[in-house]
């Protein structure tokens, strides 16, 4: 049986959400988001494998334009969606770039290395903040018509109950629980270990504090479904003061 869950978060959004042990030892999850685009185009923020199931429900929602890469370490599949989706816009961070083992992959659009103002396309329907600053040079993306924040490895919300549900494993740790939270003071401290010049994460921290969003996909953990513009402003508290 498989071990992805797809859902539909809203409308116009759907999630794949699968088991993911990082290091082989910490359950945390791993999820892929698209969205249909008011075009009938389909954007993909491709972070777990591309199983016949995630493929069947990409090619219902309509022709996929592009293939997005969160940041430097969500890379591994890039190649298997560029080759099923060959007509579709391959955009990543620059580190992403430089990480992939796949050196066939050419890109459409590469956060870091681009102008700053750079247009991909998408911008109509979804904003983009690429976090410089960030050690693993996560992208935010922002989805106006759903008030939605999809982002990698910036917040997590462990454990991933919706990522395990279909796993023999619960996708429990022993220090998951409140440590888990993007409020805990765990998360907040290795936030801020990741973080390599303050004052360049202040401005995009608060780049994204400004977008009106309720809810957050993560990559990592269930979907915070509401309030998820206050749930970012308490775990950045110390870059919004």
């Amino acid at each position: 049986m498989s071990d992805i869950v797809i859902r539909e978060v809203t409308n116009n959004i759907w999630t794949f959400s699968r088991p993911f042990a990082l290091l082989g030892v910490f359950n945390i999850g791993g999820r892929s988001t698209a969205i249909k685009l008011r075009d009938g185009g389909v954007w993909v923020l491709a972070s777990t494998p591309l199983s016949p199931e995630t493929k069947a429900k990409l090619d219902e929602l309509g022709p996929v334009k592009f293939i997005v890469a969160s940041n430097a370490v969500h890379n591994l599949y890039l190649g298997d969606f560029k080759r099923a989706y060959p007509d579709a816009k391959l955009i990543a961070p620059a580190a992403a770039v430089s990480r992939c083992s796949d050196k066939t992959l050419s890109f459409d659009g590469v956060w870091g290395e681009d102008p700053v103002d750079t247009k991909y396309g998408f911008e109509d329907d979804i904003q983009a903040c690429y976090f410089s600053a960030f050690s693993n040079k996560d992208v935010a993306f922002f989805h106006p018509e759903s008030a939605t924040l999809i982002q990698a490895d910036l917040l997590v919300n462990l454990p991933g109950t919706e990522q395990y549900s279909k796993s023999q494993s619960t996708g429990s740790f022993p220090w998951w629980g409140p440590i888990g939270k993007p409020y805990g003071w765990v998360q907040k401290k290795f936030l801020s270990a990741r973080v390599q010049d303050p004052v360049t994460m202040k401005r995009d921290v608060e780049i994204v504090a400004g977008w009106k969003f309720a809810r957050i996909i993560p990559c990592h953990g269930d979907v915070i479904e509401t309030d998820g513009n206050t749930v970012w402003r308490e775990a950045y508290k110390p870059y919004l003061d």
